[in-house]
């Protein structure tokens, strides 16, 4: 194997610009805060790494937070043209608060039978108002019933890798068999944040009036100043106690906070709060290598042309503790003892590894950027004479 050692990663280091995933969790030397919660999720949001986790694989109740996945499911129903934001869907009974016993006592948007409301607004009533007549009124409308659109969200469920998640309602009121992770919603909301963003902009909203009941987003971080929260949802019930899910952003960095089993209305926000801050003030997110930017050059042996740029086929970005950064450095290992054409382009040749004080914290394949064409018969005949002799 050939090494190469990079010059010090903080000489390339950009700010990030744009997400990418890398959901490899890495231990950092740092103090955490300390959360009152049973359990609870940091996320950058950019790179997927988890900066800090309690119990984060423990199976809760995510009473309203599973609007988060209703959402979702129909976000993909819009994107799949199955539906538009301006469809017009007319209200149900099953949807009506005062005639649904399910409903007693929860969130509602207010809905009417027979009204007709658009997608886009039913979507406000979702996420603003934690609606759970919207919620069945969209459910029908996209999957025709309530039992239909439960199945489309565990369908999701399994494309987004979410190991410790299943639904069995629309909305999130209490059922057997349903259950989520603070780690699974820490990446369903990253998947929201990436969808739309004309969709996304909803969770900042802070009050709806339907009917001409005027109601405030209870993610009371929204008024938060410093934080700069955007999004994205509470929830609770008596077994699930208090969650909410906030999401911070500080120039082009995002975090995701996840808190469940808070104590209290205020008591979850500190805790969200904690997280978020903790993160802002300890970390940042930084692009390491670019797409088909080339960070050395190898001998291709047979080949023409003779030499292969190589480098990553994709951006790679990492979180990382601020005072760590200087510390960092890159070298790339060809992993065959010669490189020998044919080579197509972003083939596998080798790994990047980060280096931090001589233990290995990340490594990334190394690519091949161009194809390489086998060479002319004199050239073979060179290059063969020159490595035997």
């Amino acid at each position: 194997m050939k090494r190469r050692q990079l010059a010090s990663v903080t000489l390339f280091l950009v700010l990030v610009s744009q997400a990418h995933a890398d959901e490899n969790a890495m231990p950092f030397p740092l103090t955490p805060p300390t959360i009152d919660a049973a359990s609870w999720v940091l996320m950058d949001s950019t790179t997927g790494q988890i900066l800090t986790e309690g119990h984060a694989d423990d199976r809760r109740n995510p009473a309203s937070l599973t609007k988060l996945m209703t959402g979702y499911v129909v976000d993909r129903a819009i994107d799949n043209h199955h539906i538009t934001r301006d469809d017009r869907v007319t209200v149900g009974h099953d949807a009506w608060g005062a005639g649904n016993p399910v409903f007693k006592g929860s969130s509602l948007m207010f809905l009417k039978p027979g009204e007709k409301v658009s997608v886009r607004d039913l979507s406000r009533g979702v996420i603003i108002d934690s609606g759970n007549d919207a919620c069945v009124a969209l459910a029908d409308y996209v999957a025709g019933s309530e039992a239909n659109f439960v199945k489309m969200m565990n369908e999701y469920v399994g494309k987004l890798g979410l190991t410790n998640t299943h639904f069995e309602t629309v909305h999130g009121l209490d059922a057997p068999g349903q259950y989520t992770t603070a780690r699974d919603l820490a990446k369903l909301s990253r998947a929201i944040i990436k969808g739309e963003p004309d969709f996304y902009q909803m969770y900042s909203e802070k009050s709806l009036t339907w009917n001409g009941i005027t109601q405030q987003n209870r993610n009371g971080l929204l008024w938060d100043k410093t934080l700069h929260v955007d999004g994205l949802k509470t929830g609770h019930t008596e077994s699930a106690g208090f969650n909410i899910i906030a999401s911070s952003v500080e120039g082009q960095r995002r975090l995701i906070a996840v808190i469940m089993g808070g104590k209290s209305p205020k008591g979850r926000e500190e805790q969200a709060r904690k997280l978020l801050t903790w993160g802002q003030n300890n970390f940042d997110t930084v692009q390491l290598f670019h797409a088909g930017k080339a960070i050395g050059h190898e001998t291709v042996w047979y080949g023409n042309p003779h030499q292969v740029d190589v480098g990553s086929d994709k951006d790679i970005y990492l979180s990382l503790p601020r005072d760590q950064l200087k510390n960092i450095k890159a070298k790339y290992v060809i992993e065959r003892k010669d490189l020998e054409a044919p080579l197509k382009a972003n083939e596998q040749v080798g790994t990047i590894q980060l280096i931090d004080h001589d233990k290995q914290i990340a490594s990334y394949p190394l690519m091949a950027l161009q194809p390489v064409e086998t060479a002319g018969l004199f050239t073979r005949m060179h290059d063969y004479l020159k490595l035997k002799f």
